[in-house]
């Protein structure tokens, strides 16, 4: 002790200054790196509002001016790579999370009472009032960010928004399908917004946008029939030229073809309801445990990554002062007791750190159930039974295939191929 003692009280004022401003230099390095790994529960994007009230129809609307919506299935964005999937991420829940979230806001939407019928279809076609795509920018199970862009038949865009929410531990209880999500904040502002530009149309646009729709339907299915009903103005917008007769037969067979597509469709929204429905409960547990298991992790990484940088600055602090060269033998102990000290703390915060894996592995665990199959569709057409296979799109893009060959046998028309029918918004 009075060895120690007296080596203390040795060592040189100049020393120890030196000392501790290079301990104090790494310290103020530790917190700054603290608080960035803190903060990485945010991400980027504006954050929507809190307790986000959903506009409703104040008076039952008339048939007239409810516009139908079809929303695509959204595009998923940039997968999970490897470093994601470590972390629990996976392609096959970014593939879930696309078909999961166009059907919530399906159902956000119907509580309006501003629309007609609001679909889910599994790629952009003709004959919508309104079409709404979207994109998942980001989403890790605790934040989402989307992009959401919406049109009329017209062409005209309506708007293009990027929408971002970070959930709260008590959001995640209380939800119930088809009624309260976790981003329930973020779909209520989309759902808002949708009716925001409904409410700028006048009646007679939302008529003219209803005509537009049935009419790029049925030049879709019969160009021959219907050419020169549509055009694009100047601004690349379509307009109605005329109209069929009221009692067009021509225009009675589209509406007839029209009426089983809308039977497929309704089919296809079925088996996105039922998935939504049988993914609800193990998508719910997984975006709550991945945010108790990440909230820990970020706590372990902190921890662990004091303990390291402390270590390191501690050892520094003693290469510092055995650096002087004036008191090489007197700072030896000293020198010793902090990269000593210095090591084991280093080594605890790796140690700290393997508990994260732990974590990691949970999270990975718990995607692993997020596979989906497409099993073929059997559908009743004039008395034949047609066969359609694969995925939703493929089954969707098979159907209006077929629609096309029914109609050519009943008018003798040429069928159109994909190539000439009028684009879609």
């Amino acid at each position: 002790m009075e060895h120690m003692k007296s080596i203390t009280v040795g060592i040189p004022h100049v020393s120890i200054i030196a000392a501790a401003a290079t301990i104090a230099r790494y310290c103020s390095a530790v917190a700054m790196i603290i608080l960035l790994v803190s903060g990485c529960a945010s991400v980027p994007g504006r954050q929507v509002a809190d307790a986000v009230r959903p506009e409703m129809v104040p008076n039952e609307l008339h048939p007239d001016e409810l516009l139908d919506v079809s929303i695509v299935v959204f595009d998923p964005g940039k997968l999970p790579d490897d470093e994601d999937e470590r972390i629990g991420l996976s392609p096959e829940i970014r593939a879930a999370e696309a078909r999961f979230v166009p059907t919530h806001l399906k159902y956000t939407m119907q509580q309006s009472g501003y629309w007609g019928t609001v679909r889910v279809i599994p790629r952009a076609d003709v004959g919508s009032d309104v079409l709404v795509t979207g994109r998942i920018d980001y989403s890790d199970g605790e934040s989402m960010v989307l992009t959401i862009e919406a049109y009329d038949s017209r062409g005209r865009q309506w708007f293009k928004k990027d929408y971002a929410e970070t959930s709260k531990s008590h959001e995640h209880t209380g939800i119930e399908p088809q009624k309260t999500d976790v981003f329930q904040d973020l779909f209520t502002t989309i759902a808002n917004d949708l009716v925001d530009a409904r409410n700028q149309l006048r009646y007679d646009e939302i008529r003219n946008i209803k005509l537009i729709a049935r009419q790029q339907f049925a030049s879709s299915m019969a160009p021959e029939a219907f050419a020169g009903y549509l055009v694009k103005d100047d601004q690349g917008y379509w307009q109605l030229v005329r109209l069929p007769a009221e009692n067009d037969p021509m225009m009675e067979r589209i509406e007839a073809v029209r009426s089983r597509d809308d039977m497929l469709v309704d089919i296809i929204n079925g088996h996105y309801d039922a998935y939504y429905r049988d993914l609800w409960q193990p998508y719910s547990e997984w975006r709550r445990s991945r945010r108790d298991e990440v909230a820990a992790m970020r706590k372990l990484e902190r921890e662990a990554l004091g303990r390291q940088l402390l270590g390191i600055a501690a050892i520094v602090g003693g290469i510092a002062i055995g650096m002087d060269s004036d008191n090489i033998d007197r700072s030896g102990v000293l020198t010793d007791v902090l990269i000593l000290g210095g090591a084991a703390a280093v080594y605890s915060g790796f140690e700290k750190r393997k508990e994260t894996e732990i974590n990691k592995d949970v999270i990975a665990e718990l995607g692993e159930s997020f596979q989906s199959e497409a099993s073929p569709l059997l559908l009743e057409v004039q008395g034949e039974t047609i066969r359609l296979t694969g995925t939703a799109e493929e089954r969707y893009g098979q159907w209006r295939k077929i629609l096309r060959e029914i109609h050519f046998q009943e008018t003798g028309m040429t069928p159109v191929s994909q190539s000439e029918q009028v684009t879609p918004q």
